[in-house]
This record gives structure tokens, sequence and C-alpha cells, in this order.
């Protein structure tokens, strides 16, 4: 019987708006927050993990650890029906192994202020891809709001950007990868709405790590040994790579594609607040204007879709 049940249900579409189409509460406050703390601080572990690992070796580790800790609990291995297990691996390629190989390669040739400021745009790929699957556009104040978050991404990373070295080509790996962040930020909605965020991401690391280890075996013996970067592999992989892509799943799970993005936002406020607690970095006048037209967007994104 249980075959088929599972034999007859419908096929999942593309995507799908989000469970939760009211204003955020603080479910969806929280998940937002939880994802802004760890991924505010990946691209700094990244650079710690470049002094001695090749790009290929860092993203094998952080998808080797990240898989590990979210198959620790039992609800990961629940299973999933044969049609949806190839979307899953779809998703494992171009939400997991494809952009965290392009970012650690990227970041060789463009400073991680740069990459953070690209990675802003986030959102405005997946508002996007959205339009584009559901033939529809986005509520006005979805659009208002992505549009003010943006300006406020820019402002916050302008004074470290005009001081930064970057070249063409690592700006162009960090854009292919956020348009992929933006497709699979639409794939992993109906997927997360009928199995549950757990089972959906480890499949896609496992499948993730069928493509990021041969390269990452591939390029240790060009790699070098410090603690330091090895270490910082564990919140990396285990926090960055595990517990925040399974908080991001949940989140646009239940808000949506477009509406869920947003928490990439906080993600530079979060290292600046990091850099003054912890490096006693200064920030300029301009930065707290970003973060204030920051927090003004994700709050008209976060109000109920129109």
């Amino acid at each position: 019987m249980q075959e088929e049940a599972q034999q007859t249900r419908p096929s999942l579409p593309p995507t799908a708006t989000g469970t939760h189409r009211g204003a955020f509460g603080w479910t969806e406050w929280g998940l937002l927050a939880g994802i802004a703390l760890i991924w505010g601080s990946s691209f700094f572990f990244i650079a710690i993990g470049l002094e001695a690992f090749n790009p290929g070796v860092v993203t094998m580790a952080r998808v080797a650890l990240g898989a590990a800790v979210v198959g620790l609990f039992r609800q990961a291995r629940l299973p999933i029906d044969p049609a949806d297990r190839r979307r899953v691996a779809l998703l494992g390629l171009i939400w997991i192994a494809i952009p965290l190989t392009l970012f650690p390669i990227a970041q060789q040739w463009i400073d991680s202020s740069v990459a953070g400021m690209l990675n802003g745009a986030m959102p405005i790929a997946a508002a996007a891809w959205a339009t584009l699957l559901l033939r529809s556009l986005p509520g006005w104040r979805q659009i208002l709001g992505i549009g003010i978050g943006f300006a406020g991404i820019v402002a916050i990373s302008y004074p470290e950007v005009q001081n930064s070295s970057a070249t063409a080509l690592g700006a162009a790996l960090v854009i292919v990868a956020i348009v992929l962040y933006g497709l699979s930020a639409n794939l992993a909605v109906p997927l997360q709405q009928r199995y549950g965020a757990l089972p959906v991401l480890y499949r896609a690391q496992l499948a993730a790590l069928v493509v990021v280890v041969p390269l990452g075996l591939i390029q240790i013996p060009g790699s070098a040994w410090a603690w330091n970067s090895a270490l910082a592999m564990i919140p990396l992989g285990a926090l960055s790579t595990g517990l925040a892509f399974v908080l991001m799943t949940t989140l646009v799970g239940r808000a949506g594609g477009t509406r869920g993005s947003v928490a990439i936002y906080f993600v530079p406020v979060v290292a600046i607040a990091l850099g003054v607690v912890f490096l006693n970095e200064t920030v300029v006048p301009v930065a707290l204007v970003g973060t204030g037209l920051v927090v003004l967007g994700a709050w008209i994104t976060s109000r109920r879709e129109t």
C-alpha cells in the first residue's frame, strides 16, 4: 500500500510558494538570524583554509563534514521517493558542489569583501528565478524590499571594495555561483515541503561529495598542512555547510525562495559586527547607513505577500 501511495503522488513542481505567506514570525526571524550568524563568518574561514589548502581540498573537507553532521540525525535518513531523487541530486550539484567549488577558486583572485558584496545579489537571482518558474512577478513589497536591501549591501561593502583587488574572472565565478544559488533556493521549496529539510540536505550533500571528492583528492599533493587551516574547516563544514543549509532549506520551504533568500542580506552585517567585536575594526558611517537599509529591506520583504 505504501508503494502504491508513493506511485500515485503528484510530481513536484519546479518551485512553489511558501507554506507561510503571512508576515515573518518568531520562527522565520529565528531561522534567518541563525543563517546570518553562521554564514557571516564563512568567507573568513575560507580565507584561513586557503592559506594552506588548495580550493578543491577546502570544498571537499567542508562538504564531507557537513554531510557527516547532518547524517547524525535519524530523520535525515528517512526515505525519498525514487522519482524525486534525481532532483535532490541536481540540488546537491548546483547548490553545494559547484558553488562551494567556485567560491574558494574565486577568492584566489578577489577579496572576501568583493565576494560578500556579490553574494548579496542572491535574493535578486532568487526573485528572477521565482518569476520565471512561477510565471508571476513577486509582490510589490518583495520587489521593493529586495531592492532596498541590495542598496544596503552595496553601501556596506563599498568602503572595503574600494581598497580591494579583484579580477574579472574571480567576479565572474562568484556571479555564476550566485545564479545557481538563486535557482537552488527555488528548487528546494517543494522538496522541503514534501520531505523536510534533513532528508533532502543529507542526500544532496552525498550527491555533492561524488563531484567534489575527486577534485579534492587531486589537489591534496599540492596543499600544505597548517593547524589553523585544518581547524577552520570544522566550523566551515559542520556549521556553514551542515547546519546553515538545513536552516536555509527550512526557511525557503516556509517563506518561499524569494522571501527566504533575504537572509543573505544579513551576512555582511554579521561579518562587520564580528570584525568590530573580535578584531577592533572601525565602522565607517556609510556602512551604518547600509545596515539600516538592509534591516529596512528585509522587514519590507518579510511582510505578508501580496
